[in-house]
């Protein structure tokens, strides 16, 4: 069971990361930061198309990968 979660784990984690890779970048530099900050308050910057996919999957990869890390941990106490 250990083995099992550690690969999953690692699986997700390797997700994750290519779909962070993946996503456009929202702001150019410090001056983008502020303005970007400021669209996605108001809520003038909206993701579409394939922004909108990738977004989804990494909440849900990152979510998955709690799920794992507290399921390995509660299997190691045990």
């Amino acid at each position: 069971m250990y083995g099992l979660f550690i690969t999953l784990l690692v699986i997700d984690a390797l997700i994750m990361i290519v779909l962070v890779l993946l996503q456009s970048g929202k702001s150019a530099g410090l001056s983008g930061a502020i303005s970007g900050g400021a669209e996605q308050l108001f809520g003038k910057q909206k993701a579409r198309g394939i922004d909108a996919v990738l977004h989804r999957a990494t909440i849900v990869t990152g979510i998955l990968f709690f799920v794992f890390t507290f399921a390995l941990g509660y299997i190691v106490q045990a």
